[in-house]
């Protein structure tokens, strides 16, 4: 099985009355009320934030459980009842607040949900569900070739039944370019139950290399199966705020891995270059990518 690999999209017609109100339906009352984006800090948090800091530094090798983080979340299709996940995204800062980055290979599709800070079984989720409106993704992307260095997406996402847009509630990590092939980044995805019956967020920290012949990031962190394309490779994150600058996202060649018995252990990520950043501009502006 390909690291981070997914099934095709599902459709269920091109009815644009799916919204925010009727996906959160699935769990229930909306719970986010009294949710609020965490805060920036002051000057006497500095101390604190030094050490929120130091943990996220701490290389681990391996993926461990965690009960996860407002910004990140993962992908439903509503026409499967919301019973599996197929992917991995996060909240991005963009002008309106409404805005997922993902692997371009999720293939979202119509009539889909968001839902961050998954928990698994919850009948009420933390940040509520949120109805994806429209979809970006570079016409030139490819499983292979030079074609997987531009394996991202973005998608926007309709406000909540309050009028709330989604970075209100989660808040967001900044998009960020990709600094070089070495960084020391925080992973954190949602590995499918079929892979890992946890069914919980998941994180590592891990430095980063070249792909050699394309231009991505590696990671070597075991754990990260089918389910977690889109997982964010944040840098500079804060436990405190639980945020961070987002470097790339788990994809590019093959879906995001090596074939083989490594393809849990070994990740990939297309570098944020001027690309990404003309998809962004896109996406914000609600327009059509032509390449």
């Amino acid at each position: 099985m390909l690291a981070a690999a997914v099934p095709q999209a599902g459709g269920h017609g091109k009815d644009r009355s799916w919204t925010s109100e009727q996906a959160r339906r699935f769990w229930g009352p909306d719970p986010t009320a009294s949710a609020a984006r965490p805060s920036a800090g002051t000057a006497s948090d500095d101390a604190a934030d030094a050490d929120a800091r130091s943990e996220a530094q701490r290389i681990t090798g391996s993926a461990r459980h965690f009960g996860g983080v407002p910004s990140v979340g993962v992908l439903f299709y509503t026409g499967d009842d919301m019973k599996s996940h197929h992917c991995t995204a996060s909240v991005v800062h963009s002008p309106k607040g409404n805005l997922l980055v993902t692997a371009g290979h999720c293939s979202i599709g119509e009539d889909a949900a968001f839902v961050p800070d998954y928990q698994a079984g919850a009948k009420e989720q933390p940040y509520g569900v949120w109805a994806v409106d429209r979809t970006f993704t570079d016409p030139r992307r490819t499983d292979t070739g030079e074609g997987s260095d531009l394996d991202f997406a973005f998608a926007t996402v309709r406000p909540d039944a309050k009028g709330r847009q989604i970075e209100q509630v989660t808040g967001a990590n900044r998009l960020a370019r990709t600094p070089g092939y070495v960084n020391r980044v925080t992973v954190i995805g949602y590995p499918s139950a079929d892979d890992d019956p946890a069914d919980e967020a998941i994180r590592c920290t891990a430095l980063t290399s070249k792909l050699e012949n394309h231009n991505q990031l590696k990671m070597r962190c075991d754990g990260f199966f089918s389910g977690t394309s889109g997982s964010p490779w944040l840098v500079h994150f804060n436990e405190r705020t639980r945020t961070g600058d987002l470097v790339g996202v788990l994809g590019g060649l093959n879906g995001g891995g090596p074939d083989g018995d490594r393809s849990s252990q070994v990740s990939y990520s297309p570098l944020n270059d001027d690309e990404i950043f003309r998809l962004y501009v896109d996406a914000i502006n609600g327009r059509e990518p032509k390449r």
